[in-house]
């Protein structure tokens, strides 16, 4: 599984990590059912320590998007909860959409941040 996080980030791995596999749920691409790879593997796939990747899926089981059914492994929930409604989606991938352009235009993170935090006060 490709996923691209950043070590230099003041966001914590398992939190990045957590949204980046909700953001594929969310989308579809990681399909209802679909199973996850093992803590341990992806960890290791993703040079990450184990209870990174354990907090990243006990966030995305409390968020009801994933679900551990013992030693059968780790699932993609067949149903989304309905507590993820269209404005958040939106409003996700509008800051998606934001936060990619910045690195088109040369810009960190932190940068990135910066501009979204001035934005938010003079509105």
């Amino acid at each position: 599984m490709r996923i691209a996080l950043d070590h230099v980030s003041a966001e914590p791995l398992s939190d990045q990590l957590s949204t980046a596999l909700a953001r594929r749920i969310l989308r579809g691409s990681l399909a209802p059912g679909a199973r996850l790879p093992t803590v341990r593997a992806l960890a290791e796939e993703l040079e990450l320590a184990p209870n990174t990747v354990a907090k990243a899926y006990r966030t995305l089981e409390r968020e009801r998007l994933i679900a551990t059914l013992g030693r059968r492994g780790t699932f993609v929930v067949d149903r989304l909860p309905e507590r993820v409604p269209g404005r958040e989606r939106r409003l996700a991938e509008a800051a998606e959409a934001f936060a990619r352009r910045g690195a088109q235009l040369g810009f960190g993170d932190e940068d990135v941040r910066r501009a979204l935090n001035r934005a938010l006060r003079t509105r």
